[in-house]
């Protein structure tokens, strides 16, 4: 095998080259995912033509996109130019079971494009630079501008949720739990995962109403929980009817802190003294996945002026909002549990 991963013990000249070339990478994983490169690549190295002819690319072209691909460890180069799959390239097919495909897709949409070199102006002016681009907030954009964006943007929100939804399942404990109410919790794959680990449990899913109305067909009318599960079209920012013996907010505190201030303050107003509740957030230290969860935090920055927490933000608003912090825990290398209960 000759595949070449990046040096991290290279000179500081040739890294900054290697970083300002970023872009490169970034497109040729698009590319790749695009193409479907990983679909067609069996369990044994294939040929260049023979992989270029299943493509309709050049095959010529192909070898360069894949060899590039070999200096971080997606595909490896086995010789007689042949290639073969990298437990990395693998998470690129569609049918891989922790696929990363769509999210690959999403994170190098066209926009993205247009938006990173405008990140000098959001850290000077310190708002979201995206109105100044495309004449509309980020999401009114996605939706009536750029339908292709969007329906990306929703398999690669389904994937991520379903994985971490399985993760977050397991790290739980739901000791003397009988109800939980997921807040803003999408189309509750954690609930409906919860619910399937825990036959006794009824649980509540509230998030706005588009989104409700697509919620997990396990928690509908008709599904394997429904009778176990409550679906309350609502925002939670401006009110949180749900009464709970714990209280899940899982990845939406990205917003400015005034909204994040608000959602906890509504949880706080309607729970019993002593409920428990659990923030699940990716956070921009203590983490194994800074790299990641910074760069997330940049395209906040840039999309719609929201943040990443650190741990100290993220506990320092929960006290205020008179939630009592008890553990702050990895679910798993990119996600944390902030574990409180509501003061008395």
């Amino acid at each position: 095998m000759t595949t070449a991963p990046v040096n991290p013990t290279a000179q500081p000249a040739m890294r900054l080259r290697e970083l300002v070339f970023g872009a490169a990478c970034a497109a040729a994983v698009r590319a790749a995912a695009r193409l479907g490169v990983a679909d067609v690549l069996g369990d044994t190295p294939t040929g260049v033509t023979e992989l270029a002819a299943q493509l309709d690319t050049e095959p010529r072209q192909l070898r360069r996109l894949l060899r590039a691909l070999t200096c971080y460890g997606l595909f490896a180069e086995t010789g007689d130019d042949h290639f073969e799959h990298t437990e990395m390239s693998r998470l690129l097919r569609e049918d891989a079971p922790n696929s990363l495909r769509h999210i690959a897709l999403w994170c190098t949409e066209p926009w993205t494009w247009e938006a990173w070199p405008k990140l000098d102006e959001a850290v000077r002016s310190g708002r979201n630079v995206f109105p100044d681009l495309f004449g509309k907030e980020f999401f009114d954009y996605l939706h009536s501008d750029a339908g292709d964006s969007a329906k990306v943007f929703d398999k690669a929100m389904t994937t991520s949720s379903r994985q971490s939804a399985k993760d977050f399942a397991a790290y739980l404990d739901l000791t003397g739990i009988d109800s939980v109410a997921d807040i803003g919790g999408g189309q509750g794959h954690v609930l409906a995962s919860l619910l399937e680990k825990h036959p006794a449990l009824h649980g509540t899913l509230l998030d706005l109403p588009k989104v409700v109305a697509g919620a997990d067909p396990r928690l509908q009318d008709g599904g394997a929980f429904s009778a176990r599960a409550r679906l309350v079209p609502g925002d939670c920012r401006v009110e949180i009817p749900v009464r709970a013996d714990l209280y899940i907010i899982k990845n939406i505190l990205e917003w400015d802190d005034d909204s994040t201030r608000r959602t906890l303050a509504n949880v706080v107003a309607v729970a019993r003294p002593g409920a428990r509740v659990v923030v699940v957030e990716n956070l921009v230290d203590n983490s194994p996945s800074m790299r990641f969860t910074t760069a997330m935090d940049l395209m906040l920055m840039l999309n719609v002026g929201g943040a990443k927490h650190s741990e100290g933000s993220m506990v320092h608003l929960m006290q205020e909002a008179g939630l009592d912090v008890v553990a702050v825990r990895p679910v798993n290398p990119y996600l944390h549990a902030f574990e409180a209960t509501v003061r008395g």
